[in-house]
């Protein structure tokens, strides 16, 4: 009875853009979470400087609406450390609460317009990124 014995050299690693986008999606959740954090005080501290249109569908006090800015913020901060640190938890964990953050940015357009578009942009590449490896970090 033969024993097959896995050829060393035919192992493949993990893809380099696979790891690329890994890496730009933890420094962009690190990045994001930041400025999620600054647009949640900026909301919560002076309600003035937040737009409000008076027939949105999606109405929120822009103080409620910058508390959960700042969480989302700090969950997107400490998620984006454990995804550079090569944690697999931080991945799948991250996709949920970029996704949140996404829903979050799309919501707030009416808002901040740009702003929210570009962190909408920002979230849809982080989702990308994190969902590119075909193998889990070891970890």
């Amino acid at each position: 009875m033969a024993q097959y014995t896995a050829n060393p050299s035919s192992r493949r690693g993990p893809s380099p853009w696979a790891h690329g986008w890994r890496l730009f999606a933890g420094i962009m959740m690190v990045v994001g979470g930041i400025m999620e954090f600054l647009y949640g005080i900026m909301a919560t501290l002076h309600d003035a400087v937040i737009v409000t249109t008076p027939r949105y569908a999606f109405q929120f006090d822009t103080t409620a609406w910058g508390v959960i800015h700042i969480v989302l913020g700090a969950l997107l901060v400490l998620i984006g450390v454990g995804v550079l640190g090569g944690r697999t938890w931080a991945r799948v964990i991250g996709i949920f609460i970029v996704a949140l953050s996404a829903i979050g940015n799309f919501l707030s357009l009416p808002y901040s317009p740009f702003w929210s578009l570009v962190l909408l942009a920002i979230d849809i590449f982080v989702i990308w990124g994190l969902s590119t490896s075909s193998r889990p970090d070891v970890a």
